[in-house]
């Protein structure tokens, strides 16, 4: 059974968690998606921030709860899955927030 360090997957998470944050709210998102400024495709790449969103909250709350649910931190597989699940989040959240993008220019 290979072992890892429980930090390499919660910094991989929190590095996808910063990108997402500043394509969301740093206006990483609208510079690379509509960067000619029109309102209509900031409109549309807002509504397709909010499905991303939902990914994101998800991606959190399996990231948080692998360290903080008590279960999670005594059992290393319970802590895969959930840590997992969180990873598998945050890769939905980026790739939704990517194609989306690309769709709506």
């Amino acid at each position: 059974m290979v072992r890892y360090s429980p930090i390499i997957p919660t910094i991989a998470s929190f590095l996808l968690a910063a990108l997402w944050a500043l394509s969301v709210f740093a206006g990483w998102g609208l510079q690379a998606f509509c960067a000619d400024g029109q309102p209509a495709c900031a409109q549309r790449l807002g509504a397709v921030t909010g499905v991303s969103g939902l990914f994101a909250a998800v991606a959190a709350v399996c990231t948080a709860g692998a360290w903080l649910l008590p279960f999670s931190r005594r059992d290393q597989r319970a802590f895969t899955r959930v840590m997992g699940a969180g990873m598998l989040a945050w890769i939905a959240a980026e790739g939704v927030l990517f194609v989306g993008g690309l769709l709506v220019r």
